[in-house]
């Protein structure tokens, strides 16, 4: 069953010359929409790993049991690291809630090329 919904974290990584990329991790159930986001921000010269669910994001960030009682955003080694919420659902007590719950941003679907410099601002801007 598909919720819809997917999510995409910005992690910095050492770039080409020292400069700092964004190595972004994309979490979503929908493998179409997971290789949409990948193509998207591939073409904008993004790193990207895609996983289809959050457990198994946690468990590639190195914190999966340790965090399982409550948000990911208040473990230490996910606070800063910046997430931005990609849905299909427009309700607008779902977009409040995760903004509360300390998402930077929420994007509809589907995600397009126009959306990726928003994705960008937010991405940088919590990362420095």
């Amino acid at each position: 069953m598909s919720t819809s919904r997917g999510c995409a974290a910005a992690v910095p990584a050492a770039g080409c010359g020292g400069e700092a990329e964004l190595h972004v991790l994309a979490v979503d159930d929908s493998s179409i929409d997971r290789r949409l986001i990948e193509r998207l921000l591939k073409a904008s010269s993004y790193r990207v790993t895609t996983v289809d669910s959050g457990k198994q994001a946690l468990e590639l960030l190195g914190v999966g049991k340790e965090n399982s009682g409550g948000s990911a955003k208040e473990s230490s080694a996910l606070r800063e690291i910046p997430v931005v919420i990609v849905s299909s659902e427009n309700i607008p007590n779902r977009i409040s809630r995760c903004l509360e719950e300390g998402a930077e941003d929420f994007l509809l679907k589907p995600l397009r090329q126009s959306d990726v410099p928003r994705l960008h601002s937010r991405m940088v801007g919590s990362t420095k």
